[in-house]
């Protein structure tokens, strides 16, 4: 889809099945439905307020925009762990999760999977269980192909929505310097290696569209399956799909 805005295509969306391999459970299906649009010239409150809107209009909940909870990701750290999560050390981050000797050795120094692991466990459960908390600004390590916050190096302009503690949409202000897209994929693929894991080729034709020229736009993702969970009020994935 990024390729076709740097061709020329106007505001774009795409409803489509898409596969995880190794993701199943009450919020996961290895195969599920994403709902995924761009639109030009979006600043982060732009997308956002367009994000939300989309979840009320289809949930027939027109209420829902007035009365979302949008928090600064450090900021809901602080709140809610008492931890700044982009200078707190992997031992702090560990104990607030009470990881015993197993859960340490496997995630071992990685910054972002502890992080992760404390936002699904510690600090979502607590939001609000009838309406939206969006958390903006996650820290640039976890910025992906997100454009780096133009007033705060340390943060990027991504966002996530949660109804609940269900996340249900994932977005950003997208990254359209080529020469930092190499860099980031390079890291990656380094971070890779030092793993174990198998290396990555990249996408040549996506890295061929950012050189041509991406212009200003914000892109987000939407679980439509998730989005009918909180439609049916059920907590299980597999109670909205045929077969699973």
């Amino acid at each position: 889809m990024k390729r076709l805005i740097a061709a020329g295509y106007p505001d774009i969306f795409s409803i489509c099945r898409v596969f995880r391999d190794g993701e199943s459970g009450s919020k996961h299906l290895p195969e599920f439905t994403m709902v995924e649009w761009y639109r030009h010239s979006m600043t982060l409150d732009g997308v956002i307020a367009d994000t939300v809107q989309l979840i009320a209009e289809v949930l027939e909940r027109p209420e829902l925009p007035s009365s979302v909870c949008r928090q600064d990701y450090v900021t809901v750290f602080r709140d809610s762990v008492d931890l700044d999560p982009c200078a707190a050390s992997i031992d702090e981050l560990a104990d607030t999760v009470a990881a015993d000797k197993n859960l340490r050795a496997s995630i071992g120094d990685d910054r972002d999977a502890w992080l992760d692991l404390m936002m699904a466990t510690k600090i979502s459960p607590a939001f609000r269980t009838d309406g939206l908390t969006v958390i903006q600004h996650y820290p640039a390590s976890q910025a992906a192909l997100a454009r780096i916050c133009p007033a705060n190096a340390a943060v990027a302009d991504r966002f996530e929505v949660y109804f609940g503690d269900l996340e249900l949409a994932n977005g950003y202000v997208e990254l359209s310097d080529a020469d930092e897209l190499v860099r980031r994929l390079e890291s990656d693929l380094q971070a890779r290696r030092s793993s174990g894991l198998p290396a990555v080729v990249p996408d040549e034709q996506l890295l061929a569209a950012h050189r041509s020229g991406l212009p200003d736009c914000a892109g987000v993702a939407l679980g439509f399956e998730r989005l009918h969970m909180v439609d049916a009020n059920v907590d299980d994935i597999r109670n909205v799909v045929s077969f699973y």
